[in-house]
């Protein structure tokens, strides 16, 4: 078997992958309405001091797409993971509407890109922390730039701080969470299927 056949090979998509990955999406759309509850009720006074600060609450709703590509390993698991979780939240009574699939699927591209920019290959704390600002950086231009942003109308430096705030929040709820979170998973053995079964013990940095 040839190189490029393994790693085709290591990236088709098995079933237990696919269950894993929707379980993942499926607590994610959980977490997603529950992060929508809390927002509500700290983003008055965030709104009160300066508007952009919302920003940094916006990585709870990017778990997903970085937590599913940690544990899963393969194309298309951040994006997957992420629009999938949004479908769910919609379901349960997103107060967003719609709108929160296009979110969704724009915060899943951008963690897989990250992903996809290191063939794959990288899992480490770094990688997972610039996937999350990469999921935060879509977010922020999503909330933005297009129609339907709720922000639209902020002069271009507040959007400017909101899409930086975004970054940051993604990187660290999301990226530096997630990684903390599969590391544990590890530990308990459950990821035996998975590439990420040694993830407890994989250097931070390298």
């Amino acid at each position: 078997m040839t190189t490029v056949s393994i790693k085709k090979a290591g990236y088709t998509w098995r079933v237990v992958d696919i269950v894993v990955a929707a379980l993942i999406a499926i607590a994610g759309g959980v977490i997603f309405w529950a992060w929508d509850q809390g927002a509500a009720l700290v983003s008055a006074p965030m709104n009160a001091t300066y508007p952009p600060l919302t920003g940094l609450i916006s990585g709870g709703w990017m778990i997903p797409a970085i937590l599913g590509m940690l544990v899963i390993r393969k194309p298309g698991a951040a994006l997957f993971c992420e629009a999938v979780a949004a479908t769910g939240e919609l379901m349960m009574g997103s107060q967003y509407g719609t709108t929160v699939l296009i979110s969704g699927i724009l915060q899943g591209l951008g963690a897989e890109l990250v992903f996809a920019a290191f063939g794959y290959r990288k899992f480490n704390l770094p990688t997972a922390m610039l996937a999350g600002a990469g999921a935060g950086l879509f977010c922020g231009l999503n909330d933005s730039f297009l129609p339907w942003g709720w922000n639209i109308a902020y002069e271009a430096g507040d959007k400017a701080a909101y899409i930086l705030f975004c970054a940051i929040s993604g990187a660290v709820i999301a990226g530096a969470v997630s990684w903390v979170a599969t590391r544990g998973l590890a530990r308990t053995g459950v990821l035996s299927s998975f590439a990420s079964r040694k993830a407890s013990s994989e250097p931070v940095f390298n």
